[in-house]
């Protein structure tokens, strides 16, 4: 069972602080959100090999200050999948853009962690009907996709490795051998724990649509974002590395700042340098707006 994981108390800890709901969307679509807090909103997307609890910490340090809403991406947790079987980013904005509607909200701080930032991007873009209720922007460790023109062999040498590991390891498999990779060397045993623990309760069909949305979109589509950005990076991130996220960056017009004494999850290493970065834009968001 996933849970032996955690210890029991980092459990009850997550379901007592940043309980689950299972939201109605339209359609017969449903998303699955973890929520606490009060005040000014702040949306957090996860990456291909997380979930909605991810946030915990960084929730935690926020919620006497905002409202934090962290989402199972469709195909994850108890959120129903996208349509497409191979979609792009745009299809999970709309899905977000369904969770606002749902849930009326209408100004907010929208963060999107590795392949989340590729969907945030998306919900972001120019001409996107959600863009006018998204205030800043903030993309930490942005996944760029594999979709851009001239990547086609990239994109298949991934989507292959990708789909092989989760076929001779199993979802159980992966957490075991693939979250290291997520943390710093200097990581603590809880903050691996965690990222073993959310992708030890991925879904398969949710994981695989991922993967299809990892190669088969580029997030330099959809930017520079018409809202200001801020991109983010673990100084030690070796899955979307700084040369990398300080690319995106530049697409967006902005430097890279980084996450000191983190990796690629850098939000569940550092939760307490997170949260500031964060902070400050749910400040600037609302500044002037009593």
């Amino acid at each position: 069972m996933t849970d032996k994981l955690l210890p029991d108390a980092e459990i009850q800890r997550l379901e007592e602080r940043f309980p689950a709901r299972t939201i109605a969307v339209g359609g017969g679509a449903q998303v699955s959100v973890r929520e606490c807090g009060q005040g000014p909103v702040l949306v957090c997307l996860h990456g291909i090999g997380s979930g909605a609890a991810s946030w915990l910490d960084v929730a935690q340090q926020l919620a006497g200050r905002a409202r934090v809403i962290a989402w199972d991406a469709p195909g994850y947790g108890d959120s129903t999948s996208v349509v497409p079987s191979a979609p792009w980013a745009v299809a999970y904005a709309d899905r977000l853009r369904m969770l606002l509607d749902a849930l009326q909200i209408e100004r907010c701080v929208l963060v999107g962690h590795s392949l989340g930032a590729l969907m945030a991007g998306a919900a972001a873009r120019r001409g996107s009907t959600l863009a006018p209720r998204i205030a800043r922007l903030v993309l930490m460790s942005p996944a760029r996709g594999y979709g851009a023109p001239g990547r086609e062999a990239e994109a298949a040498r991934v989507h292959a490795e990708r789909l092989d590991s989760l076929k001779r390891l199993g979802i159980a498999g992966m957490a075991a051998q693939r979250s290291g990779r997520l943390v710093s060397d200097g990581a603590g045993e809880l903050s691996r724990a965690w990222v073993r623990w959310n992708m030890a309760r991925l879904n398969e069909a949710g994981y695989r649509q991922a993967v299809e949305l990892l190669c088969g979109d580029d997030l330099f589509h959809y930017l520079p974002p018409v809202m200001p950005v801020r991109v983010l990076c673990g100084e030690h991130d070796v899955v979307t590395p700084p040369a990398a996220c300080a690319e995106v960056a530049a697409a967006c017009g902005t430097k890279l700042e980084f996450i000191e004494h983190a990796g690629h999850a850098c939000y569940v290493e550092q939760p307490g340098r997170v949260a500031e970065v964060l902070a400050a834009e749910l400040e600037a968001a609302w500044k002037g707006r009593a």
